[in-house]
C-alpha cells in the first residue's frame, strides 16, 4: 500500500511526531486552522480525535475536550467536511482516531469510503476486535488505500503483537502503560524494558509510542526506541488555554522536537 502514511515512513526512520488533538476542541471550526499550524511548525503526523460521549481510555484532559467538542456541535459527517478543508492547503499524513461506536453508526464501509474520499490516510480504532478487521474490514480499508493501525500495551503477547504486525500497514501504536492518557514526566524501568522487549521482536512494521509524552526528554526517549511518538494530552492542554494557536503551536512543536 502506498499512501502518506506509508510513504513518510519510507522516507524518515526517527523522530516522527504525531500530533493529536480532538476534531472542534476549543470550537468547532478550529480543527481546520490547527492541522494547518502544526503542518508549519514541523509536525510529521496529524491525528484527530472524533469525539465520542464515554472515551473510556483516555484521561481527563482528553475526555474533557470530547465533552467540549460535542457541546460545540461537532459531529463525524462536520469531521469529514473539516478533513477536506484541510486537504486544500495541508499535505501531512491525516489520521483520524475513535472509538468504534460512532463508525458504527456511520456505517464501517461508508466511514471508510468517505474518510478516504476526505482525503484521511488512516485510522485508528483501538476497540475494534482485531479478528472483526480480520474477517470484515481489511479488504474495505486496501480497497480504499486506508491503513488501519492497532495499538498494543505491556500486557499484549507476543503472539498478538506478531499477529497484528503481520495485518498491519503503516505503523504500530505502542502504549507505554496499561493506563488511560495523559502527560508524564518520565518513563519507568518497566516502561522501558517493554520498549527494548518491542525492538528486540524485529517487527516488520515501525513504532510509535504513545500514552505520557508531554516534553522533549520524553520525545526523545521514545524516538531512541521507536520510530517516534504520539502526542496527545500535553497538546490539548496547550491548546485549552491559547490566546494565539499558531504561535503556541510553533512553539509546543519545536519544544518537542528540541528546536
Amino acid at each position: 500500500m502506498k499512501n502518506r502514511i506509508t510513504t513518510l515512513f519510507d522516507s524518515k526512520k526517527k523522530d516522527i511526531l504525531s500530533v493529536f488533538y480532538t476534531a472542534g476542541f476549543p470550537k468547532l471550526e478550529d480543527t481546520v486552522s490547527i492541522a494547518s499550524h502544526l503542518e508549519r511548525a514541523g509536525a510529521d503526523i496529524i491525528e484527530i480525535g472524533i469525539p465520542f460521549s464515554d472515551p473510556v481510555a483516555d484521561g481527563p484532559t482528553i475526555q474533557a475536550s470530547n465533552k467540549v467538542a460535542l457541546d460545540n456541535g461537532m459531529t463525524v459527517k462536520k469531521l469529514l467536511a473539516q478533513v477536506k478543508e484541510i486537504r486544500k492547503t495541508v499535505k501531512l499524513p491525516i489520521i483520524l482516531m475513535g472509538y468504534l461506536n460512532p463508525v458504527m453508526q456511520y456505517g464501517v464501509e461508508k466511514f471508510v469510503e468517505d474518510a478516504a474520499a476526505a482525503g484521511v490516510d488512516g485510522l485508528i480504532l483501538p476497540d475494534m476486535p482485531v479478528y472483526e478487521f480480520e474477517e470484515l474490514y481489511k479488504d474495505v480499508f486496501r480497497k480504499h488505500n486506508m491503513c488501519n493501525t492497532f495499538l498494543i500495551s505491556p500486557t499484549t503477547s507476543d503472539d498478538r503483537i506478531r499477529r497484528i504486525d503481520g495485518m498491519t500497514e503503516g505503523f504500530i501504536y505502542a502504549v507505554s502503560a496499561s493506563s488511560t492518557t495523559g502527560a508524564k514526566k518520565d518513563f519507568s524501568e518497566e516502561q522501558v524494558s517493554y520498549f527494548q522487549k518491542l525492538s528486540a521482536l524485529k517487527l516488520k512494521n515501525p513504532i510509535l509510542i504513545g500514552f505520557g509524552i508531554s516534553d522533549q526528554a520524553t520525545f526523545s526517549k521514545a524516538s531512541s526506541y521507536g520510530a517516534g511518538a504520539i502526542v496527545g494530552s500535553a497538546f490539548i492542554t496547550r491548546l485549552s488555554s491559547s490566546k494565539d494557536l499558531s504561535a503556541d503551536i510553533s512553539t509546543f512543536v519545536k519544544s518537542l522536537k528540541g528546536k
